[in-house]
């Protein structure tokens, strides 16, 4: 089997930045999550049995007390932020698994599924989707993999 792993936050960031693009600076409602839902079943489509995605709207955890000037959630446009949650439920209606990180971010939980499932014998392949360098130290030879969708590569 292979596991699928998306950074959802990711993902809903490009649909929404990327369809504002196109629609003249205008937000649809919810077309970033249509994007994103479109991104995921293209992909079950294609083959993928297992599926998970990780989303972190919150975007503060601990390593805002460690690190000051650490990444927030200032600034981020609330025509996104309402995006996050009917996201999360749309992929969980679908089958998928979901992390709604909170006190941690989407990394971690991406980093940890990739852990776990490539430590599962049952598990031929795991492929990151996501071009977050922070993640590249889960990469192991063929076995786990990032993958940035734009470029696939």
């Amino acid at each position: 089997m292979i596991v699928h792993l998306i950074d959802g936050t990711y993902e809903l960031f490009r649909h929404f930045y990327g369809q504002r693009r196109f629609n003249n600076g205008q937000d649809k409602p919810f077309g970033a999550v249509v994007g994103v839902l479109n991104t995921v079943l293209e992909m079950i489509e294609n083959g993928a049995t297992h599926v998970g995605v990780a989303t972190d709207h919150v975007i503060e955890s601990f390593r805002n007390q460690l690190w000051p000037g650490y990444k927030t959630g200032d600034g981020i446009e609330p025509a996104l932020l309402a995006q996050f949650h009917p996201l999360e439920d749309a992929l969980a209606a679908m089958g998928v698994a979901v992390w709604p990180m909170i006190d941690l971010e989407a990394d971690d939980a991406l980093a940890s599924a990739a852990h776990s499932a490539a430590a599962d014998e049952g598990v031929q392949k795991v492929c990151i989707w996501t071009p977050d360098k922070d993640l590249a130290q889960c990469v192991r030879g063929d076995h786990v993999v990032q993958v940035d969708r734009r470029t696939q590569k």
